[in-house]
């Protein structure tokens, strides 16, 4: 049974207050009753059941081993002829504040889901297959449960979305469906042809050619995609002046930290090792034969359900010039010194946010970008071993599996969203 853990530690955690905030999940083969398990069991299935008509979890997992709901004043029903009564008011403020004492934790902040996004787990998924971690970190429980949330949350059309409330994306398709390949499902596995069904939905809509550009990073670091069907994303910005407009440190921190990591393995033009499993997912995802894609076509090629804007003609020109132009003058010497140059700067930015942040970073999207580009640069290093300790931070469990929340231990997102 899984048990939610409050203000523990643990080997290459860094502190600076003994942990508090801090929530994770363990699972303890050992742990519960009989009766309660059979209980989480319920809990599972009714969202199963219902995963159509409900998306949202309800925390049943966490609210069972929280404080017990202890007596709270019934409702107070108030009719719109009648005035609203300081009695009233105290009662309604009682019963909020009763609700909220019964899922405080012990040290004091408010454990919650903090998740929904389709788009966040897979790359987990991807960078720890790539590094030989996914055992380590996600093991056979936490990989059991991931698939629970995969396939809980996989459209009646076969599709994900880009999050659990979505209709289906590229993005959130081919991903999800790439995460359960890399978790150990075949191509024909899951519920009611869950599998196929998702491979369906991916290739009668232009398959991962058309995913759009943070899919088309994902896939290529796997090994599954190239770095000629993505647009350049040059390391080399980091060398511009600071007072220029265009400086990286212009942009805003949630842009900035993910185009960081980005642009450091875009410009190593990293990719993982071509297994098996990889080259068969280069022939269940296209239409047409891997060998006879037209990547530089493909830079710009998005399906219509993920466009959310369409590319302005000066970008696409600007893309253009640096693809075609810019990226091959610099794979060659004298200008190869600029991009070693960019590259040493840019994992310097990533190395101070790293230290900075004690390996949280920002968020969930920058987190595993981060972690990847620490293991590419030095695979035994430090930096990567405080980055896979922290990832327990960012997992959350509920009745609908195991997913990744958008922010660490999220102790003040969650008090904001209570208040």
């Amino acid at each position: 049974m899984w048990k939610l853990k409050i203000a523990e530690g643990g080997p290459w955690l860094k502190r600076v207050n003994n942990h508090v905030g801090r929530q994770h999940w363990e699972f303890d083969p050992t742990a519960g009753t009989p009766e309660e398990r059979a209980h989480v069991e319920r809990l599972r299935e009714e969202f199963k059941q219902n995963r159509f008509k409900r998306k949202q979890s309800a925390d049943l997992l966490m609210r069972m081993q929280e404080n017990p709901i202890g007596e709270i004043p019934p409702a107070v029903k108030v009719e719109k002829i009648k005035d609203i009564t300081e009695e009233a008011v105290t009662t309604t403020l009682r019963r909020a504040i009763s609700s909220l004492s019964t899922i405080q934790a012990h040290d004091g902040h408010w454990p919650a889901d903090d998740a929904g996004p389709l788009f966040y787990l897979p790359p987990f998924v991807i960078a720890l297959y790539i590094t030989g971690g996914m055992n380590t970190i996600f093991t056979a429980e936490h990989q059991k449960e991931i698939k629970r949330y995969i396939y809980n949350h996989q459209n009646e059309d076969g599709g994900w979305g880009m999050h659990v409330e979505g209709t289906s994306t590229m993005l959130g398709s081919a991903l999800n469906y790439i995460a359960l390949r890399l978790l150990g499902e075949g191509p024909d596995d899951g519920e009611d042809n869950a599998m196929a069904r998702g491979r369906k939905w991916i290739l009668d809509h232009g398959s991962v050619v058309k995913i759009p550009s943070w899919g088309k990073f994902w896939l290529t670091i796997l090994g599954a995609y190239e770095w000629d069907g993505c647009n350049p994303m040059p390391p080399e910005l980091w060398l511009v002046p600071k007072i220029t407009p265009i400086h990286p440190g212009k942009i805003m921190c949630y842009c900035r930290l993910v185009y960081m990591p980005m642009s450091y393995l875009y410009g190593k033009r990293y990719v993982g090792p071509i297994t098996e499993l990889v080259r068969s997912l280069r022939q269940e995802l296209y239409v047409e034969s891997y060998q006879d894609i037209n990547w530089d076509k493909a830079r710009n090629a998005c399906a219509k359900e993920d466009l959310q804007y369409p590319h302005p003609l000066v970008q696409d020109m600007l893309w253009g010039f640096l693809y075609h132009f810019a990226e091959p003058m610099l794979k060659r010497w004298p200008f190869s010194m600029l991009r070693d140059k960019a590259l040493k700067v840019a994992m310097q930015h990533i190395h101070y946010e790293d230290q900075n942040s004690r390996y949280f970073t920002i968020g969930c999207v920058e987190k595993v970008l981060c972690l990847m580009a620490c293991w590419v640069e030095d695979p035994n290093s430090e930096a990567h071993m405080f980055h896979l300790a922290r990832i327990p931070d960012y997992l959350w469990l509920a009745e609908d599996g195991l997913k990744i929340q958008v922010v660490r231990s999220c102790f003040n997102s969650s008090v904001n969203f209570q208040m």
